[in-house]
């Protein structure tokens, strides 16, 4: 039996943390969930998630610091930047720090999900394990 890939989620609003836990645990995912900057360094130094789903704009700071360190390490791990803030600037930042994908909040779960499988080079469809 192989073990749920570990999703580590960095937002500061409790209605987007709640979204992705349920949305995520529904498709097979580990979810981890932190609401600031400092939090996300934190756990990316711990046991290393597979994906980081990172907002850009934290309380404590900026959420490209997560997305550099995940992207950063020996084994860089995807991350996908998720923000209320989307232009050409912060888009240029985020994929320049390492970001994977680039999600404007809104989002369509579905969209979601397929960028989360694409960093993950999981198939389109994904069976729960």
């Amino acid at each position: 039996m192989t073990m749920p890939r570990r999703v580590l989620v960095v937002d500061d609003e409790a209605d987007f943390l709640a979204t992705y836990e349920r949305l995520l645990r529904r498709e097979g995912y580990e979810v981890v969930t932190v609401t600031s900057r400092a939090a996300g360094l934190a756990a990316l130094a711990g046991e290393p998630p597979h994906l980081v789903i990172s907002d850009l704009r934290l309380p404590d700071g900026d959420g490209l610091d997560v997305v550099r360190a995940a992207h950063g390490g020996r084994d860089p791990l995807p991350v996908i930047v998720v923000t209320g803030y989307p232009s050409a600037e912060n888009r240029r930042a985020a994929l320049a720090a390492g970001a994977t994908m680039f999600v404007a909040k809104p989002f369509a779960a579905a969209m979601l999900l397929a960028a989360i499988r694409s960093s993950l080079n999981e198939p389109a469809e994904r069976r729960l394990p």
